[in-house]
């Protein structure tokens, strides 16, 4: 028979001591004090028991001690016929010497309630009653008894004679003053501990707080560094769970803000070239007409219409930045009415029929349902408009455009689809973009400025809608357009 033999896993402290660390980084401020107070919570808890326990033991054993001196004392009573026999013969004497070495009180009564001996002679002759010696009479069973606010242990045993009569009972009583003393003991001991406890829970507190606020004192002069101008700096997460989330969304703002100022550096950048284009342009044909001699007529009427395109161009800029201006100020510009879809579209179709026209490019028109919704007819005309004339623009001769209109009880959508010559992937998420052309050359050919879509895109968002696009270069673009139908304006 082989046996096999398994090999046990080694754990390393260093491996223990790593995970441990690994599990107080993921902690949050909240879970490593909840952590620490129950910890010594747990510690105050067990204290307690500990302590009830001990006290326990120790009434357990005075109780036990009494119960032997009182059932080895009462056994000896089973060697007379009477009381009056066992005391001829010296049994008090005996009780004292049993009293004396078990520091203990004794009492013996008998069936008519009668003290007929007291150890320390105060109760000797008397009637004593009580609910311990009836239930002895009755059931002939000891009883044991620890009284916690007098500090008093008491057992009460039943006394048979030699024919196994019940002929008295013998109770045996404690020394109140030592069992007190050791009892109070055990309180002060137990007062100290929980003192001790109490303490070090306060300590632990302290310091915990005390780290939190040192720490959190050292983010907030950084971000105090930051708020001055030191925008290149970043905030160090940490290892609480809250530093760190607080650390990484704060980083995330001063990142969209550096982003944000990257892109006003680069808006002005373009705005400055894109204004500053039309007027070299327009400088550079006034020059030629100023400086040439006898330009025939037509050569002068061509310089002319050249400027005037170049001023319509400066125009439309201006018009764009302006509109772009106005949107981004704030959304409250929307004039919102309950708009026909399926009319306003049609209406726009019609309009650019002519640019479509010259092209030979089929404009197709769907609609599923009729669509009422709340929306700014202006600028939603304006989105479908800047949509489906790039369609027309930058299409293929002899192409098609198809349009769609659909809606759900939550949103319509409006879908712009043509057979042009796509858009490369990399530029898909740039279209968006103030002032980014995927062909430069086409679109200053088109009379593009480069700002119809970011337009687009701020109007979509104005009303909470979406646009999204998908393109594949030689096979066509698609615009998708959602938008709530009902207009629900935001509570700032």
């Amino acid at each position: 028979m082989v046996k096999i033999r398994r090999k046990r896993k080694k754990i390393s402290i260093t491996k223990i001591r790593k995970r441990l660390v690994d599990f107080f980084k993921r902690l949050s401020v909240i879970e490593y004090i909840f952590i620490s107070l129950i910890s010594c919570g747990t510690l105050f808890l067990a204290t307690f028991v500990i302590d009830k326990a001990y006290y326990d033991a120790l009434v357990d054993k005075y109780i036990s001690n009494l119960q032997n001196t009182t059932v080895i004392a009462a056994a000896e009573y089973s060697n007379y016929a009477s009381l009056e026999d066992a005391v001829e013969s010296g049994m008090n004497n005996r009780l004292n010497v049993a009293s004396a070495i078990g520091n203990v009180r004794l009492r013996l009564v008998n069936s008519n309630l009668e003290v007929t001996w007291d150890t320390y002679g105060t109760d000797t002759s008397k009637t004593l009653i009580n609910s311990k010696i009836l239930q002895i009479f009755q059931n002939e069973k000891t009883i044991s008894e620890f009284d916690k606010e007098n500090g008093k242990v008491e057992t009460a045993t039943p006394v048979y004679n030699s024919s196994d009569e019940l002929i008295a009972v013998l109770i045996g009583d404690l020394d109140e003053s030592e069992v007190a003393d050791v009892f109070e003991y055990v309180d002060d001991i137990d007062f100290a501990l929980h003192i001790i406890l109490v303490t070090v829970l306060l300590v632990i507190l302290f310091i915990n707080i005390h780290l939190i606020y040192k720490k959190l004192n050292k983010k907030l002069d950084l971000v105090a560094d930051i708020a001055q101008g030191h925008t290149d700096r970043r905030l160090p997460e940490g290892k609480l769970t809250e530093y760190k989330r607080f650390a990484s969304d704060f980083n995330k703002i001063l990142d969209a803000a550096s982003k944000v100022d990257d892109s006003r550096s680069e808006f002005v950048s373009n705005v400055s070239h894109e204004l500053k284009t039309p007027i070299t342009s327009i400088k550079v044909l006034a020059d030629s007409l100023n400086t040439g001699e006898d330009f025939p007529i037509e050569v002068y009427k061509e310089f002319m219409t050249d400027i005037v395109t170049e001023i319509d161009r400066e125009s439309k800029i201006i018009d764009d930045l302006l509109a772009l201006v106005r949107m981004d100020k704030s959304a409250s510009a929307l004039n919102i009415t309950a708009v026909n879809m399926n009319e306003m579209l049609e209406l726009v179709l019609r309009r650019l029929q002519p640019i479509a026209k010259k092209k030979n490019i089929d404009v197709l028109f769907e609609s599923f349902r009729p669509v009422i919704a709340n929306i700014d007819e202006v600028k939603m005309t304006r989105v479908i408009t800047n949509l489906v004339e790039n369609a027309i623009k930058y299409n293929e001769s002899n192409g098609w455009v198809h349009v769609s209109l659909n809606a759900d009880h939550q949103y319509f959508y409006i879908k712009v689809e043509d057979s042009g010559m796509g858009i490369p992937k990399e530029s898909q998420d740039k279209v968006f973009d103030r002032f980014y052309r995927v062909d430069k050359a086409r679109s200053r050919q088109t009379g593009g400025t480069g700002l119809g879509l970011s337009i687009v895109k701020n109007i979509i968002l104005m009303h909470h809608g979406t646009i999204k696009l998908h393109s594949e270069e030689d096979v066509g673009t698609v615009f998708t357009i959602r938008v709530p139908i009902n207009y629900v304006k935001e509570v700032k």
